[in-house]
């Protein structure tokens, strides 16, 4: 089975009995070298101090006393934030605990941080997955997105990626001109599908998502098997082309313009902006759904912000879905 998104992490955790990831040094080790943590050069001693102080020891406690002698008020709060996130880990003793506390306590920590547990989750959930249109569907979850049309096809593309390619564009036309830019990124599809375990970790492939039904399936199969992992429920998820006729008795928006469109739809407003993707669950068994929802779809809603960018808000469905019983502990 090829390797993916060697970047995540997924090698230097261990799995529990119940195939949730434990949280070893050598994860938090990871995170530690990560940029956002690693002291810079201009670092006071009083950082540099507890920063090695926790490679050494990286489940060591840290009093408040030792953050507030930073010197640097932005590295006080970037510490403080890692810490909030390593010890509600360690609380958990999984990361998939860690994450379901955080969403469940609406802890706020930067979307850096957010991102980076839910590929790890994600890895873990699709582990033996050999389908790369569901591999590039499921990086919409941890990486945002930016769609555009072409040939009438909607495409969503990394956005951070976009980006950079912007930048060149306005700082080297020339140089970007010869780059190809946005355009010189392959669209998965079509019998390149191979070419995607060797650049993963790259996100530079496109995703076909309005003119290639393959691309749909794939990110069906990314939120089934999230749901599956994080709740422990099975559903089934299909994709649905339009809106039209749509009983949305109970929707959940997968992005903060997805709950705004089912809210549009549901008081038979005018939709606050474009759809891009639309998704009926059904839960296979009917006891986990509430009694007066049963056998009823709930609709996942995602949408594309003013800016052209797609923000997947996965923690929703942890949230959102109208469960019998709570599924968060």
């Amino acid at each position: 089975m090829p390797e993916f998104w060697v970047a995540s992490g997924h090698h230097l955790t261990r799995l529990d009995a119940a195939g949730r990831m434990l949280v070893t040094d050598e994860l938090l080790l990871a995170w530690l070298a990560r940029p956002e943590i690693l002291p810079p050069d201009d670092a006071c001693p009083a950082e540099r101090a507890l920063h090695r102080r926790l490679l050494d020891h990286p489940r060591a406690p840290v009093p408040d006393l030792a953050i507030a002698a930073l010197q640097d008020r932005d590295a006080q709060d970037n510490w403080r934030l890692f810490l909030t996130l390593r010890d509600r880990l360690l609380a958990a003793g999984t990361v998939e605990g860690g994450y379901a506390a955080i969403t469940r306590d609406g802890v706020r920590l930067p979307v850096v941080f957010l991102s980076q547990l839910l590929q790890l989750i994600l890895r873990n959930a699709l582990d033996g997955c050999d389908d790369p249109q569901t591999l590039r569907a499921a990086e919409c979850l941890f990486r945002p997105q930016r769609a555009q049309v072409r040939d009438g096809a909607l495409l969503l593309a990394d956005d951070e990626l976009v980006t950079l390619f912007e930048a060149e564009m306005h700082s080297s036309p020339l140089t970007a001109m010869f780059s190809g830019g946005i355009d010189s990124l392959d669209v998965l599809g079509g019998g390149n599908d191979w070419t995607y375990w060797s650049r993963s970790d790259a996100h530079t492939t496109v995703l076909n998502f309005g003119g290639d039904p393959q691309a749909r399936q794939g990110m069906a199969r990314a939120l089934t098997a999230f749901i599956k992992h994080m709740l422990g429920i099975a559903v089934t998820i299909t994709p649905h082309l339009r809106a039209d006729d749509v009983d949305l008795r109970w929707y959940v928006g997968l992005d903060r313009t997805g709950t705004a469109i089912g809210d549009a739809l549901w008081r038979s407003q005018p939709q606050p902006g474009p759809l891009v993707g639309l998704f009926a669950l059904h839960f296979d068994d009917p006891q986990a759904v509430r009694a007066d929802l049963a056998g009823q779809p709930v609709w996942l809603i995602l949408g594309q912000e003013a800016d052209g960018a797609v923000r997947m808000k996965p923690q929703n469905l942890l949230t959102g879905l109208p469960l019998a019983a709570p599924a968060l502990h």
